[in-house]
């Protein structure tokens, strides 16, 4: 099978879609994997990486030449899509609700389109899992970006000029994202707080050594089959708000990861209830990008409103480029293993894998977009 891998090419990514690592692996299973020159360079990884492990570097104009499987980090553009080549297989982020025109341009290609947003919660597919391992870097930098921003230290430190007070961290939302970014927070020294709708969460939550907010609200069906937490009934949903106004007085940075698969993110913080929260407290709502749990977040934005700052990161993990790089390949060739038999591409719309990743297949957009 012949691979190729472009240079990212949307604003901000730094990211590659797979690393010399996996490159050695798939040499060695018999693939023959093309690079365009320069993909790895900003996540750390040169060109003469890739070469050393049995790559091949080329242009951007030969890249595609007879090739099977293109893998890529980000959507491509309208115009990379129509110069994919007529029949080819597509591996990608592809944000396929609300990519409709993208997915259309894709099935005039007769592109298979797989979307690694839609890798099944099953346990055969967490290794392929990239929102997971995506979700662990988000977690870790937001508290790393927060930490920055805050006007005060995050660990309790005992000087010559007296005994400074750690700072308090509260996370909302305990899935991959909320419980790394708890863990990070512990790790350099802050009081941790958290809050989750789902039995598993509270667990998890307690076992990191942050203190669980709310117990009340915790809720046998508030889980989705794939680990998710369900949209909340309105008068769940003016509970939880109630629970998260009353605590967010008491802590100075707040570290927002809630969203719900296909949907616009709760809105948990109002502006009034950020009103209410101590001075120099720092928001940074990592459902930015989907709306944003606070009423007042701009995604790619830092909003100051009063003497609160909420910051509303895009594409994180991006900014740390050579470790998410890693485990986005990792994932990516463990899929590619699971579609490959005897050394040729095999998507079978029966796989339970497959099946419910592919969005364009022979001609025909399979999933219903927004936009």
């Amino acid at each position: 099978m012949r691979i190729a891998v472009p240079l990212e090419c949307s604003p901000g990514e730094q990211r590659v879609a797979l690393t010399p690592d996996s490159v050695a692996r798939l040499v060695k299973g018999g693939h023959e994997v093309r690079l365009q020159a320069g993909a790895g360079e900003r996540a750390g990884f040169p060109d003469s990486a890739y070469e050393g492990v049995g790559a091949s570097i080329t242009s951007l104009s030969r890249l595609h030449a007879d090739v099977n499987l293109v893998c890529r980090v980000q959507p491509p553009s309208l115009e990379e899509a129509d110069a994919l080549p007529q029949g080819v297989a597509l591996v990608s982020l592809l944000a396929p609700t609300r990519n409709a025109s993208l997915l259309t341009a894709l099935a005039a290609r007769n592109v298979t389109a797989l979307a690694l947003e839609l890798v099944p919660r099953i346990t055969r597919a967490q290794s392929m899992d990239v929102l997971s391992s995506q979700s662990t870097v988000a977690g870790y930098k937001a508290v790393l970006v927060g930490a920055a921003a805050l006007p005060k230290f995050l660990p309790m430190l005992t000087t010559a000029a007296g005994t400074v007070s750690p700072a308090k961290v509260f996370v909302i939302g305990a899935g991959v994202a909320g419980l790394q970014a708890i863990a990070t927070a512990r790790r350099l020294g802050g009081i941790v707080s958290a809050f989750d709708v789902r039995p598993a969460a509270r667990e998890q939550v307690l076992s990191l050594g942050a203190t669980f907010v709310a117990d009340e609200l915790v809720a046998e069906g508030a889980e989705t089959s794939g680990g998710y937490a369900r949209a909340q009934s309105d008068d769940a949903a003016t509970r939880t708000r109630a629970a998260i106004g009353a605590h967010l007085p008491t802590v100075d940075l707040v570290i927002t990861t809630a969203q719900v698969p296909g949907r616009d993110a709760p809105r948990l913080i109002s502006g009034a209830m950020v009103a209410t929260m101590r001075v120099g407290s720092v928001v940074v709502d990592l459902a930015a990008e989907s709306g944003g749990n606070c009423e007042l977040t701009r995604a790619g934005e830092t909003v100051h409103t009063g003497l609160v700052t909420i910051i509303g990161p895009v594409n994180l993990p991006a900014t740390v480029p050579f470790h998410a790089s890693q485990m986005f390949s990792r994932n990516v060739h463990t899929l590619i293993a699971h579609l490959t038999k005897d050394g040729a591409l095999v998507i079978d719309p029966a796989d339970e894998i497959a099946g419910p990743m592919t969005v364009v297949r022979d001609g025909r957009v399979l999933v219903s977009s927004d936009s």
